[in-house]
């Protein structure tokens, strides 16, 4: 079966999941979650801040040459085609060539589109499916490659339901809620937004926050807001200013009782990742 027959599948497993699946209340929690306990700090403004652990000290290994890593991508290993598709998408110790790139993670996800998602590369199969989504999203220019978002969709869709990836899900929420490749549906974008959040997809905890502080296309809940967005600028890059910019703007707004409250649900999050 091809990846274009495979993820027809991700509609119905879509429907399924929604259908059985609570509805969501933006507790902040995750109920189940056996991830590591996250440490916070409070900040003199009241909020509590997620203290970022030191990692552990990188050893020192012999990069694969390009040629082994080619042989192996050659020979089928899903791991070497993830590798020379990131290095040609990045330019990394290659000429950049995001066609190139396509096709190394099209390799990955028409033959392993149908692994099982606990298998030792499943997550380098989701994220070559999402790869492939945001290839379709804008297109290669001057290449075959054309912006198809509904292919797009179709990626995304497979990799967020299959899979579980958090990057699907938010692209996907994304794409829900501002009608991108198909009809605006707010329910929807907010579920699977949700959905990335509670896993730690940090643009989909700053989106939520910003949704639920401003009450945008949600019953405003300011507290609830807040404690996602700072969840979210912890793990913001430099160039995401938008985050932080919104973190500020809504600390800036917030009452003190929104703070404490904002305060306790960070501490109930950071607990039920611990439990």
């Amino acid at each position: 079966m091809r990846t274009s027959e495979r993820i027809g599948m991700a509609a119905v497993l879509t429907v399924a999941m929604f259908a059985v699946a609570p509805a969501f209340a933006f507790e902040g929690t995750s109920p189940g979650s056996k991830e590591a306990a996250l440490p916070v700090a409070v900040a003199p403004s009241g909020v509590a801040v997620l203290k970022k652990p030191v990692p552990p000290a990188d050893i020192p290994q012999a990069a694969p040459s390009l040629t082994a890593l080619q042989y192996a991508a050659e020979g089928g290993h899903p791991v070497a085609q993830w590798k020379l598709g990131r290095m040609y998408a990045k330019g990394d110790g290659v000429a950049q060539d995001d066609l190139r790139a396509y096709d190394y993670f099209s390799k990955i996800a028409n033959a392993h589109a149908e692994d099982s998602p606990s298998a030792p590369q499943a997550t380098i199969v989701a994220n070559a499916f999402v790869a492939l989504g945001r290839y379709y999203a804008s297109g290669i220019p001057n290449t075959r490659v054309k912006a198809d978002p509904e292919r797009a969709r179709e990626m995304f869709s497979y990799a967020a339901s299959y899979f579980g990836n958090a990057e699907a899900q938010y692209n996907l929420a994304r794409m829900y809620l501002d009608g991108v490749g198909m009809q605006r549906d707010v329910k929807y974008g907010v579920r699977w937004l949700a959905l990335s959040a509670q896993k730690g997809q940090h643009q989909a905890q700053a989106l939520l926050g910003q949704m639920l502080f401003n009450g945008d296309r949600l019953p405003r809940q300011s507290a609830r807001g807040l404690m996602w967005l700072t969840l979210a600028q912890d793990s913001a890059t430099a160039d995401e200013t938008w985050i932080k910019d919104s973190y500020k703007t809504a600390m800036a707004k917030a009452s003190e009782d929104d703070r404490a409250m904002a305060l306790q649900m960070l501490e109930r999050w950071v607990q039920g990742r611990r439990d």
